[in-house]
């Protein structure tokens, strides 16, 4: 019977072809050039131009990748153009969740809570529900307005200071007598 056993380090033919190999590395190129009509050379020339790295002069260089930015959401309440009231994320801009609507219907505005019952496809959390439940079906007037309802929903909620994204501008300027602006800035900029 007889035993194999693995030899540490590489085999004598092995060292032997790569000392020939490493010798005649020239001999090789131009045998390879002359072969492929110098595509060996060009192949190797890309290659390594492929694997440089991009250098910055006079580039301008975005990184495109995700930014480092928390997971961790930083909610407002929010009440959009078309009427929604919504929780979003302050630092991306997402909606979290529905809150529920302002609805007009005969010259008044109603709040309507984001419930089934409601008709709503992805309904508050009971939690939510029961904190909001006194405000569902208030009239919004100038008694409480869509300000009213950012400010109160984020105070029930818990919420640090909200922003109100929908409507008026709530800046008010006073007129001088000539009815120009006291500040005088321009309304396009």
């Amino acid at each position: 019977m007889d035993i194999f056993s693995k030899r540490e380090g590489p085999r004598p033919e092995d060292v032997r072809a790569r000392k020939l190999i490493s010798k005649n590395a020239g001999t090789i190129r131009k045998l390879a050039d002359q072969i492929s009509n110098g595509g060996f050379t060009k192949m190797r020339q890309d290659q390594a131009r492929r694997n440089e790295q991009p250098k910055p002069e006079g580039l301008l260089i975005y990184s495109m990748s995700a930014s480092t930015k928390t997971d961790d959401p930083d909610p407002y309440v929010r009440v959009s153009l078309n009427g929604r009231v919504v929780l979003s994320d302050r630092t991306t801009g997402r909606q979290i969740q529905m809150l529920g609507q302002i609805h007009s219907s005969a010259g008044s505005k109603c709040f309507v809570l984001a419930t089934e019952e409601n008709g709503y496809i992805s309904p508050v959390s009971d939690e939510i529900r029961d904190l909001l439940a006194p405000y569902e079906g208030i009239e919004i007037g100038p008694d409480f307005t869509e300000e009213d309802i950012v400010r109160t929903f984020g105070s029930c909620l818990g919420l640090a200071e909200t922003q109100h994204s929908g409507g008026a501008s709530s800046v008010t300027r006073s007129e001088t007598g000539d009815g120009r602006p006291e500040d005088e800035s321009s309304e396009l900029l």
